[in-house]
């Protein structure tokens, strides 16, 4: 690995690890446990967001599209397009359709979608599209760099303490 990959994954690890306390933040207040947060080309986190599916009763209330619903609201296209946007999971179809939209131009997960249905199974309470969001970028016109998944014990963990907690 370069010198300059290290430092680059270096800060994408620490963001990551971000995104999990967040996620972890969510399950607390009880909702799933999904954190995400947007992060300038420079590394600087500058918004956050968690899940709020339960506690605000919105079936479309992922942490991925509320940081979205903030970004677009504080930032233009052309600030997004230079944005980060990290995610304790990997972004589910509904995400990513929004997160393509929003013109955020690059986007590093944790734990993948396909690792998160096989620890949850096929749960009613958080069903899951089997659908990677590389592949709902890749049918657009407009390219999203995508790094993940990122083996980091935290972002099984977080969703692992649930099972635990409903046992």
């Amino acid at each position: 690995m370069s010198e300059a990959t290290s430092k680059v994954w270096l800060v994408d690890e620490d963001l990551l690890l971000r995104a999990v306390t967040l996620a972890a933040a969510a399950r607390d207040a009880g909702n799933h446990p999904y954190g995400s947060l947007l992060a300038s080309g420079a590394g600087e986190v500058l918004l956050e967001a968690q899940n709020t599916e339960v506690t605000e009763s919105d079936v479309t209330g992922h942490a991925e599209i509320n940081l979205v619903r903030l970004a677009s609201r504080a930032y233009g296209r052309s600030e997004l397009g230079g944005s980060t946007l990290y995610a304790s999971t990997e972004p589910c179809a509904m995400c990513a359709g929004a997160i393509y939209w929003s013109g955020i131009g690059r986007v590093v997960f944790a734990l993948a979608g396909s690792e998160l249905l096989a620890l949850t199974g096929d749960d009613p309470e958080s069903p899951s599209l089997n659908l990677p969001c590389r592949e709902v970028f890749a049918a657009g016109p407009r390219p999203i760099e995508v790094l993940g998944p990122y083996a980091l014990p935290e972002a099984l963990e977080v969703h692992r303490d649930v099972e635990n907690r409903a046992g």
